[in-house]
């Protein structure tokens, strides 16, 4: 599957601010289509997947914070929809 803009763009906002040992940015609007918060953009939902030192001694709560915060206005304005699994590396 090709990748849209917004996902791209989470992708790369991302690995600016936390230099990740990991990132797999998921795209799972597909499960979504015709629920609420479908936009019929094809990227309304998405998890993120992020393993970073910057993580290391933060808990749960924060990480989100901080994921949410590196991605801007997408929450709530264009990406409907997002988990956050953000760890540290060798959690």
């Amino acid at each position: 599957m090709t990748k849209g803009p917004i996902q791209t763009e989470m992708e790369a906002l991302l690995s600016a601010a936390f230099s990740p040992t990991y990132l797999a940015v998921i795209n799972d609007s597909g499960k979504h289509r015709g629920h609420s918060g479908d936009d019929g953009s094809g990227e309304s939902h998405f998890t993120v997947e992020i393993e970073s030192a910057a993580f290391a001694g933060v808990n749960r709560v924060l990480r989100q914070r901080m994921v949410n915060k590196a991605l801007g206005d997408l929450p709530g304005e264009r990406v409907h929809a997002l988990a956050i699994k953000a760890q540290a590396p060798g959690e």
